[in-house]
């Protein structure tokens, strides 16, 4: 396989995770009936650019359909995010009634509403209908595609250029990632401003969270790897914020190179230097990597066994990307952990993919309080273990796998 950004071919491994169906595919009752697609899970890193990135066995329409499941306005957390940056951006900006925001992966609107209320003009790009369909009942228009140069050409034709994008946790979702970001140079204003959120690749591979990984994304970023697909694709990156967000996360900021005139911030400069402190671009950083997955693997896989002997119950909340590939890697299935339960509608009722856990609502909790809940999605771990106070006041303990084993009386 050839880098997706530079083409050089890819020798050096990051992790085999074996395989997995995608990780959003959950099962209907219909389905457990059917066989399942199963990919290998290996991803590679680019000795020559540095870009992280899974191997090419799926293709994006089979990992985004029409019925993705996953809805951002289901974590309040998330929610309290996406307003806390409207407000900074339409102050630090000036957004207002003549501006105009775009948002590229737009989801259910969780964040455009926010801009709405301001009153500024906004667009959502969105590709996934179930998603979609749930932005447009809050009287969002959005545009049903994938985003690339040809989405942005035809949006700057009809007079749509934008002086905010957005792009939350979608620049490692894209296959042809030199496409999709040169379709934002082509979008901008000539002094617009493209903020672009994703998990920074250092805390995934220092931190040990492994389980982020999984076929939607198809690749895992570092700001130099970013600058320099950028610099190739016509942005510059001005500034550069961490956010605490999936784990920790980078917030960047670009402007259109040749028209842009924003000076670049200190930051840029410092989170270059950490990485390269950190050893980002070297193959030493991406070592042993394998083994510290396998490790929280078998410590999870170990936890599971002896609670079944000792006639304890396990569950699991939150039906969530991670924990499909956590749960798919180990092997575990309903005979460790008997039920998930997740708060969004359309998971409930629904089976994990590869696991074929059942998905339930939160009632179950109640009537059927097991000895020891897993939170999958430990980067929810504050909220999820405030909404279920009562759970766990009534015994319940609380599990982490990731990073590592641990158990909350």
């Amino acid at each position: 396989m050839k880098c997706r950004h530079c083409g050089t071919e890819l020798t050096l491994p990051l992790i085999d995770l074996g395989s997995a169906p995608p990780s959003n595919a959950y099962l209907t009752q219909a389905a457990l009936s059917e066989p399942e697609k199963w990919y290998p899970l290996r991803v590679l890193v680019c000795d020559h650019c540095w870009l992280v990135q899974t191997e090419d066995y799926a293709h994006h329409g089979e990992l985004f359909s029409d019925d993705y499941a996953y809805f951002s306005s289901f974590s309040t957390s998330w929610l309290a995010h996406a307003r806390a940056y409207v407000s900074a951006m339409a102050e630090r900006f000036g957004l207002g009634a003549t501006s105009h925001v775009v948002e590229v992966a737009s989801n259910d609107g969780y964040l455009l509403q926010y801009v709405r209320e301001r009153g500024v003009p906004c667009l959502g790009i969105e590709p996934t209908a179930s998603t979609a369909a749930a932005a447009r009942d809050r009287g969002i228009e959005v545009i049903e595609q994938f985003f690339g140069v040809s989405l942005a050409d035809d949006l700057a034709a009809a007079g749509r250029r934008a002086d905010l994008t957005v792009a939350n946790n979608v620049l490692a979702h894209v296959p042809d990632i030199n496409d999709f970001v040169a379709g934002f140079a082509r979008l901008l204003k000539d002094d617009g401003v493209a903020t672009f959120e994703f998990p920074h690749l250092l805390n995934l591979v220092q931190l040990n969270q492994f389980d982020t990984i999984y076929h939607e994304h198809f690749s895992y970023l570092s700001l130099a790897a970013v600058a320099r697909i950028f610099e190739s694709n016509g942005l510059s990156v001005f500034d550069v914020e961490e956010l605490p967000t999936h784990g920790g996360s980078l917030r960047v900021f670009a402007q259109r190179a040749q028209t842009g005139r924003r000076p670049v911030g200190a930051a840029v400069a410092g989170m270059l230097a950490r990485e390269h402190a950190a050893g980002m671009t070297r193959p030493a950083f991406y070592s042993g990597f394998q083994h510290k997955a396998e490790k929280v693997k078998n410590d999870l896989v170990a936890f599971l066994i002896d609670a079944r002997r000792d006639g304890r119950t396990v569950a699991a909340y939150g039906a969530a990307a991670k924990g499909n590939t956590l749960l798919n890697f180990a092997g575990v299935r309903g005979d460790l952990i008997s039920y998930v339960v997740d708060r969004n509608p359309a998971k409930q009722d629904m089976f994990m993919p590869g696991s074929r856990i059942p998905i339930v609502d939160e009632s179950r909790l109640q009537a059927e309080p097991p000895d020891y809940l897993v939170i999958l999605p430990w980067n929810l771990r504050d909220e999820v273990m405030a909404q279920l106070a009562d759970v766990r006041q009534g015994g319940t303990k609380f599990v982490l796998a990731v990073p590592t084993l641990e158990v909350i009386a």
